[in-house]
């Protein structure tokens, strides 16, 4: 259930403020008393936040600490291109996602993929594409898989300036060391399969009042308030969130939003399912056929792609939307 993590007024419009605002107030008032005396119980209310539980000392610099000159015009270029990319990267990316909407807090969360913990761990080696990844090239598959849209060229200012931005939220941080918040919190194995009808009976009562009934988010005069979780507008199956681990471990450390950790594991396992288990579009790596691409791609018990789930083989679209 990825969403942007609230942000200064300053940051966005008034009124998407207003509409997050009343549509987090409704969120809210549908919480059960049992549900919050279990998380009164269990942490302080100023302490619900994806931070909880990772570790994290670091606290990255205000954005009053931006400087007033070239670099600091990159930096909050970055900044903005993060907050709204569909408006300041709009050129890159097929579907109405924001970097916000998965690295929260404007990319300063920590357990919520954090920027700053990013920048320092790059270089690195990464699977998924088999080579020694720049932090320019991380965020080149972002933009291909997450945004489901093109790569901007290595250089480019889009990617100069989001670069830019990480690299200042991440000041004073050593390179190449752990660091604590980077990521999602660990998440212990469900100790139930994740399972199709559980996870939708949890949509149903935690998520669909923000992210809507389709998956299909919600939007106030064409901007996106909450993003959409599938279909043609949502992250494609070459994403990250497509595997239903990593979508849980960020599902329970940050969703619903404002209300960290309130599902258990075992519900965060089983509404990460239900959300991959719908269709989006289709893997940029398409090897001409489903299974071909499953294979390749997605062996993984973590990937729904290629399974066949209420009568359906998922992934089964054609090939990939051309840029």
């Amino acid at each position: 259930m990825t969403h942007a993590r609230c942000t200064p007024q300053a940051h966005r419009p008034p009124h998407l403020v207003a509409a997050m605002l009343c549509l987090l107030a409704a969120a809210l008032a549908c919480s059960t008393a049992t549900q919050a005396a279990a998380v009164d119980a269990a942490m302080p209310k100023s302490a619900i936040n994806a931070s909880v539980g990772t570790g994290a000392t670091f606290q990255p610099p205000p954005e009053s600490a931006i400087p007033s000159d070239a670099f600091g015009k990159a930096i909050k270029l970055g900044r903005d291109i993060f907050l709204d990319t569909p408006k300041y990267a709009g050129r890159y990316i097929g579907n109405t996602l924001s970097c916000v909407n998965c690295h929260t807090d404007a990319g300063r969360m920590a357990g919520s993929a954090p920027m700053w913990a990013a920048y320092v761990s790059y270089p690195a080696y990464r699977s998924k594409n088999r080579k020694v990844n720049t932090f320019e090239e991380r965020l080149q598959g972002c933009f291909h898989f997450s945004e489901n849209g093109k790569p901007p060229p290595l250089g480019s200012k889009t990617l100069v300036a989001l670069q830019a931005y990480a690299y200042w939220l991440s000041k004073g941080l050593p390179t190449d060391e752990p660091v604590a918040g980077r990521g999602y919190p660990k998440l212990a194995a469900p100790a139930m399969a994740p399972n199709y009808v559980r996870g939708k009976a949890v949509y149903e009562a935690r998520c669909a009042i923000c992210h809507n009934a389709n998956g299909e988010g919600r939007y106030v005069d064409g901007q996106t308030v909450f993003p959409p979780l599938w279909g043609a507008k949502s992250f494609n199956w070459g994403a990250g969130m497509g595997s239903i681990k990593n979508a849980a471990a960020f599902i329970h450390a940050n969703m619903p939003y404002g209300q960290s950790y309130i599902l258990t594991p075992q519900q965060a396992w089983d509404v990460a399912y239900f959300m991959d288990a719908q269709e989006r579009p289709q893997d940029p790596r398409w090897q001409g056929s489903v299974a071909a691409t499953r294979a390749k791609f997605h062996d993984s018990k973590f990937s729904l792609y290629g399974q066949t789930i209420n009568g359906k083989v998922l992934g089964d679209i054609g090939p990939p939307r051309q840029h």
